[in-house]
């Protein structure tokens, strides 16, 4: 198996965690009840940790102080190949305090500007055998000493290498595969004022000749990314719609992905492409608490990956999950119109949505007219649909016991005895209710009038 080294600097992230029920009597600010204390790796041990978890052969390089700190980080990248050198600087360290999925307030120590440190001769072995490269700068200095770089250079002449930068680390080498700057990164460093895709585009134009890179890709948060290649038009990579309590992570996401992806021989588009759709569904199932808890975050399918997500979040605020459910092949104005019904009677709306084998037992070997894939992708390109669960079965029953929305919604040409899944929605409090049927508007009609065409 093909070996990603991940150079760069690595951080302690500590998370502590509860809920928030009322105020300081002392001071206007909310009295967390302590339910947990998480740490992890941060910085380049998160790369390197995402990568592991996908199931990619990862060797981090970086450097280590003797403190307390770095005690923990040890243990927090327990199954991690590791190749480091000592640090004459204090380990950085960033406390979250989260009240439920929400961050109060963030403490860091540690983190001020530290000596460009020494790199060994087996570190620098570890880096010239590697397959591919990630180098996560976090600004503390190893990406600046003179050894590593020269050999970073000569490695991006025949291996992909990416390079995620930081505003307080040192330049790229020239000639790496991709420079992955978060927009506020990109226009800090261009020296640009603040703005959307012609910003983004315009601050990447320079980098790209500072630089001297094959490619500069601006990460653009929910506008998904921007890829410019030294030859060759600019492209806009947008990223699935989701919602998003907390962003931390996304970018090591990102770079992770596109490494992994250019390692397998993919072109930079598709490669940006896949890292944006891994980045979305890293944050839609809930960032690095997701990955705390050991999930194994991969590229989303059909099923779009923030559907389940959004509902919890939902419930957890009190709101009211709606549901809704069929084929949706060959999507017409019916469908809409019953989409919109429903997504009016609570504060999400989820589609279950028949799977192709399941739409073939029910439908015939005809359909579906559409794949899976892109009717997924149809549904959830309306602004109504806030997530897409695909089931295999003839009925949504299993995919509606996952989900249990409070409210099932379906056209008014259904009866009551045409719905079995009635009953197991009032098994957990919900509602099945109907919404008006358009009957001049269905699939049937659509396809009939489509052959006549034909």
């Amino acid at each position: 198996m093909k070996t990603i080294v991940v150079v760069g600097d690595v951080l302690l992230d500590t998370d502590i965690s509860g809920s928030a029920q009322r105020l300081s009597p002392d001071a206007p600010v909310p009295v967390v009840e302590v339910d947990d204390v998480g740490r992890r790796a941060g910085g380049a041990g998160l790369v390197a940790r995402m990568l592991e978890r996908d199931g990619r052969q990862v060797h981090l390089v970086t450097v280590l102080s003797d403190d307390d700190a770095s005690g923990l980080l040890r243990s927090a990248l327990a199954g991690i190949p590791l190749t480091c050198g000592p640090s004459d600087a204090p380990t950085p360290v960033k406390t979250r305090i989260r009240a439920g999925t929400h961050a109060v307030v963030r403490f860091d120590s540690g983190c001020s500007p530290a000596p460009v440190p020494a790199v060994t001769a087996q570190m620098l072995s570890v880096v010239a055998a590697a397959d591919a490269v990630v180098v996560a700068d976090y600004g503390r200095g190893l990406t600046a000493n003179p050894a590593l770089r020269d050999l970073l250079e000569i490695l991006a002449q025949r291996i992909p290498v990416v390079w995620d930068p930081h505003p307080a680390g040192a330049e790229p080498v020239p000639g790496v595969a991709a420079v992955t700057p978060n927009l506020a990164e990109a226009l800090q460093t261009a020296g640009r004022v603040p703005g959307g895709v012609p910003a983004a585009l315009r601050a990447a134009e320079q980098l790209l000749t500072r630089w001297q890179s094959r490619s500069v890709v601006i990460t653009m948060g929910a506008q998904g990314a921007l890829a410019l290649p030294a030859a060759g038009l600019a492209q806009v990579l947008p990223a699935p719609r989701i919602s998003v309590d907390d962003p931390c992570g996304a970018g090591d996401r990102f770079a992770a992905s596109l490494t992994a992806r250019l390692l397998d021989g993919a072109g930079l588009e598709a490669a940006a492409e896949d890292a944006v759709s891994a980045a979305a569904a890293f944050l839609a199932a809930g960032g690095v608490a997701g990955l705390d808890a050991g999930e194994v975050l991969r590229l989303p399918g059909p099923e779009t990956p923030d559907a389940m997500a959004t509902a919890a979040r939902i419930r957890e605020r009190g709101g009211t999950v709606v549901a809704t459910g069929g084929c949706f092949d060959l999507l017409h104005a019916g469908h809409a119109r019953t989409l919109l019904a429903a997504r009016g009677l609570g504060d999400c709306l989820i589609v279950c949505l028949n799977s192709d084998d399941s739409v073939r037992r029910l439908k015939g070997e005809q359909r579906p007219i559409i794949g899976v894939g892109d009717r997924a992708e149809l549904l959830q390109a309306l602004e109504c649909v806030d997530g897409v669960l695909v089931f295999e079965e003839d009925t949504p029953a299993a995919v509606l016991e996952r989900l249990r929305p409070d409210i099932w919604v379906k056209g008014g040409d259904y009866r009551e005895d045409q719905l079995p899944e009635a009953a197991l929605i009032r098994s957990w409090g919900g509602e099945t209710v109907t919404v008006p049927f358009h009957p001049a508007r269905s699939t049937t009609a659509l396809a009939s009038a489509l052959a006549k065409v034909g």
